[in-house]
């Protein structure tokens, strides 16, 4: 059975608070002297995810179903 995989499309903007927001939580999960390895492959994850350019396509509001 192949492993389910998520897709996120994230900006530049919203790629570094993803980060950041790793960063923290990573930080106080120091703090309470708590394994960090998941947060730590997750940040790995991001910041080393490939650029994929695709279309976004919107649907107008009187002919969308």
């Amino acid at each position: 059975m192949k492993e389910e995989r998520y897709y996120l499309a994230l900006n530049d903007d919203e790629q570094s608070l993803l980060i950041r927001s790793l960063n923290d939580e990573r930080t106080a999960q120091i703090k309470k002297g708590k394994a960090v390895d998941a947060i730590d492959e997750l940040i790995v994850k991001v910041g080393k995810a490939p650029l994929k350019k695709f279309k976004v396509l919107e649907r107008s509001e009187c002919g969308a179903r």
